[in-house]
């Protein structure tokens, strides 16, 4: 009789499977424990330690191992426990959290929250550093730049005074007048020789001097239009 009676305990209940298709725990709950990551490191980030584990499917599935594992831990349980598990909330809580796979899965999400949390801290931390260098840069820009672009808007229009002054026909142009000025003072210098002002050495040194000036400049002037052209 002791031999049946164990006999029928473990035999599985032909009733085992319909019951718990219609139970409290939604869908998402029997997948929570399909992440699991057994390579647990503490000199490792929790990222890489749930993406290192080289048994996890990258289907969110176990693997063949941990579904073994799982499936031992079941294999232990007698019939009642099985159900009570499909039909007591707490109890499948208890069950659940127990497994390996989710320890697992929820130190690495206390890990990652503690992560974040002194990432916001440090963040806060640097807050005041970065209002500070915002307000610098403010400053920079309402003031240095904007003295720095009114000098450089200077210095472009001396620039440019300059490149115009020194063009080749402002070149010409100057050379022009100078030859006007030259001609005029040799005109000049020879009306006063014939109203006998100066003498005739004199006025043979200083026309002779005129002249040559007059006409080295007539040369380069005729030479820079010919280049022009």
């Amino acid at each position: 009789m002791l031999a049946n009676s164990s006999s029928q305990q473990q035999q599985p209940d032909p009733n085992f499977q319909e019951s718990p298709t219609q139970s409290w725990y939604p869908p998402s709950v029997a997948g929570s424990s399909s992440h699991p990551s057994t390579h647990n490191s503490s000199s490792v980030s929790p990222h890489q330690r749930a993406s290192d584990n080289p048994q996890s499917s990258s289907r969110g599935q176990p693997s063949p191992a941990e579904a073994a594992g799982i499936i031992a831990r079941l294999k232990d349980k007698s019939v009642d426990e099985l159900q009570r598990l499909l039909k007591d909330k707490e109890a499948y809580n208890a069950f659940f959290n127990s497994l390996d796979q989710v320890k697992t899965q929820n130190n690495l999400r206390d890990e990652l929250r503690k992560e974040t949390m002194q990432l916001a801290r440090e963040n806060l931390e640097k807050e005041q550093r970065i209002l500070e260098l915002r307000n610098q840069c403010t400053i920079i820009r309402t003031t240095e730049l904007a003295a720095a672009q009114d000098r450089l808007a200077d210095l472009e229009r001396q620039k440019d005074e300059i490149m115009r002054s020194y063009s080749p026909a402002a070149l010409l142009d100057k050379l022009q007048k100078s030859m006007a000025k030259l001609d005029e003072e040799s005109e000049e210098l020879h009306q006063k020789f014939l109203e006998k002002d100066i003498d005739l050495p004199t006025f043979v040194q200083k026309y002779k001097k005129l002249r040559m000036a007059y006409h080295k400049q007539a040369l380069l002037h005729l030479a820079g239009k010919t280049s022009l052209r």
